[in-house]
């Protein structure tokens, strides 16, 4: 029999103490195991084998229903492993080096997520959000802005890489995205606005990341008017690697 209050026979503040840590050891847990439901199994790019999955384990699946009725994605899901086009060195800095063109290939700053081939859509129309200004008649640019179509667009060497004939704008979050370039062989490809660099005066555009060639290999949408969401990363992936792999003394160390 205890005698007096029940609570004295007890730490209450150690007991407190100990369900805090069981709590926060489970809140690891879970975390590490959501944190695999995308990308995992890990397989070893060199050999081709699955990585440990640690000590967590990977998530029980789970079925997610995704927004404008395109149906239901589980997740982690069995996936077939990409083989991508590289060697292990044996020598260098480099635990691997691509077979080809790395741009093109989509490895290192050019490697972009497998996401969905449809494009994004807008909440209140479920529209594409990401439209050119001619597929969007209620939208225009800003007075203070300058209006880039019609510029000559220069590459990195100064080069005369295409003329701007469109911008693409987001719906959604009103700001310009894209400059549609037309190329001196009459291809038609998206440069991130981000980076470009637009100068009125002169009447011209900047593209440091690439040379006028890859405006002519660059990825180009399937449709004229929208663009998925696979193709904005490919496509702001390839601009954005050719700060490594534009030139070839880019890639190479300072000193």
């Amino acid at each position: 029999m205890f005698s007096g209050n029940f609570f004295l026979n007890f730490d209450i503040t150690l007991i407190a103490l100990y369900l805090f840590w069981a709590f926060f050891l489970g809140l690891v847990i879970y975390l590490n195991r959501e944190s695999k439901r995308e990308g995992y199994p890990l397989v070893s790019d060199v050999t081709g084998r699955a990585v440990d999955e640690g000590w967590t384990g990977m998530p029980s699946p789970k079925t997610f229903i995704l927004p404008h009725g395109g149906g239901t994605v589980m997740a982690p899901r069995p996936e077939t492993p990409e083989v991508l086009p590289i060697h292990p060195t044996k020598g260098g800095g480099d635990p691997i080096e691509p077979m080809g063109d790395p741009m093109q290939l989509g490895l290192g700053p050019a490697a972009y997520a497998q996401r969905a081939d449809h494009p994004h859509l807008c909440y209140d129309d479920h529209q594409p959000s990401i439209v050119p200004l001619r597929a969007a008649s209620d939208f225009y640019l800003a007075e203070e802005d300058p209006d880039p179509r019609g510029m000559v667009v220069l590459d990195a060497d100064g080069e005369v890489a295409g003329t701007v004939v469109d911008v693409w704008v987001d719906r959604a979050e009103y700001l310009a995205r894209f400059l549609e370039v037309q190329t001196p062989k009459g291809r038609r490809v998206l440069a991130p606005a981000p980076l470009v660099r637009v100068n009125e005066t002169a009447g011209q555009v900047k593209v440091n990341t690439l040379l006028a060639r890859h405006f002519e290999a660059a990825p180009v949408t399937k449709s004229a008017e929208q663009i998925t969401l696979r193709e904005e990363d490919q496509i702001q992936a390839y601009f954005a690697s050719g700060q490594l792999y534009a030139k070839p003394e880019r890639s190479e160390p300072c000193l």
